[in-house]
């Protein structure tokens, strides 16, 4: 039976090693076998551009790549941790950078994906660095800088967001209802797939006249987590090594 996978909220970290190789089992293991896997932000816990060749990089790239060569396209949009990753990325991982949002046909049903985070509109101060940091030409200044210097950047920037985050209600950091139902309006679509929130759940978005989903998909701090979806609908499953699924 056709298989599609959908996971995001990874933060690739070469403090968590164990979690890079959960992922590296499952992209060997399990991805291979689906007719597409769509990671839909932060892969890594942060990218300071294609030229950081971390041994941790340099195996999540190679893996990408065999996996997509052994017959599974890889699509990969963007996060709010590693929204600098580049076309040399893509071109070295043999993957496909999606957009935000980007609206696929999902076996007969219009689906819309997206990293989430813009669905966190009652946030409003996120929103505002979010828009600075996807100004091309903020990344362009800080792609200049030397790398160690946008490492430190970065763990700066991760500080940061640890701080503020620790400071914000719990509800203000989820989505609004209304963003979810006016996108997938807009769109015209009655099945959302987000992260970001790290809250894995189905949701019934509520849209008056019509059966919706909005599908959440969990990080992988502890345990993975991956949405599988068929021809005769989708589940989220919880992946534990090596690569087995409950």
């Amino acid at each position: 039976m056709p298989v599609t996978l959908f996971i995001s909220d990874l933060h690739l970290d070469p403090e968590r090693p164990e979690t890079t190789r959960l992922f590296l089992d499952f992209l060997a293991r399990r991805a291979c076998q689906a007719d597409a896997l769509y990671i839909l932000g932060d892969l890594f816990e942060a990218w300071v551009g294609d030229d950081d060749d971390t041994p941790m990089n340099r195996d999540v790239v190679r893996a990408l790549r065999a996996g997509a060569e052994s017959g599974t396209p890889v699509f990969i949009m963007h996060g709010n941790r590693d929204f600098l990753l580049g076309e040399e990325f893509a071109r070295q991982s043999n993957s496909t950078l999606l957009a935000d949002p980007a609206r696929i046909d999902l076996y007969g049903t219009p689906t819309l994906l997206m990293h989430g985070d813009l669905l966190c509109t009652d946030d409003t101060e996120y929103l505002q660095f979010r828009e600075m940091v996807r100004n091309p030409r903020w990344q362009s200044e800080m792609l200049s800088r030397p790398l160690e210097e946008r490492r430190r950047l970065a763990a700066d920037m991760r500080r940061t967001s640890r701080e503020q985050t620790g400071g914000k209600p719990e509800s203000i950091m989820d989505v609004n209802p209304g963003a979810v139902t006016a996108i997938m309006a807009d769109r015209q679509v009655t099945r959302l797939i987000h992260g970001h929130t790290h809250r894995p759940a189905i949701h019934d978005p509520g849209i008056p006249g019509k059966m919706a989903q909005r599908i959440v998909l969990g990080d992988w701090y502890m345990r993975g987590s991956v949405l599988e979806c068929t021809p005769e609908g989708c589940h989220l499953e919880v992946v534990d090594s090596p690569c087995g699924a409950t």
